[in-house]
């Protein structure tokens, strides 16, 4: 059974999508740079970890695709940062036969969205936020695991 986990947004915290810090109407950093900083992000993870992380699929797009968000019940794509898609390590059996990949979705707008509203972290550090959330559900990190790997965990 395939498990889909993500890492949303808070509606809370929604303010004008992509209008604040002067974001309006600019593209920003684009899928490669976000994917740059997602490589660095993983050199920067604990030994035992940074192997097995290689193992997965990493996708960067600009937004979800739309039959995910019809298939979450998102109706706001902006909701949607990162995504976790595939079986947790601690659920995985030796029987198991893979559908396909385990795959962490990175989300350039709502990500960039979030980084502009935020305006007291670094872009990196909201990247590499995000892909250790969905690495969390991958692995099967508890909230201190995650808070040694990620100082900004909230």
């Amino acid at each position: 059974m395939r498990r889909v986990l993500f890492h949303s947004r808070g509606s809370e915290s929604r303010r004008g999508h992509g209008t604040a810090h002067g974001l309006h109407g600019l593209d920003g950093p684009g899928l490669g740079e976000i994917e740059a900083l997602a490589d660095a992000a993983l050199m920067l993870l604990p030994q035992p970890y940074q192997a097995a992380a290689r193992d997965l699929v990493i996708r960067i797009e600009d937004f979800a695709p739309r039959r995910i968000l019809l298939d979450m019940g998102v109706e706001d794509p902006f909701e949607l940062t990162g995504l976790y898609d595939g079986i947790p390590l601690t659920e995985k059996s030796i029987s198991d036969q893979p559908e396909q990949p385990d795959t962490i979705w990175l989300f350039r707008r709502p990500m960039l969205d979030e980084w502009s509203e935020r305006g007291n972290v670094s872009l990196g550090e909201m990247v590499t936020h995000v892909l250790v959330h969905e690495l969390a559900h991958h692995f099967g990190w508890s909230d201190d695991d995650i808070a040694q790997i990620d100082p900004w965990w909230e």
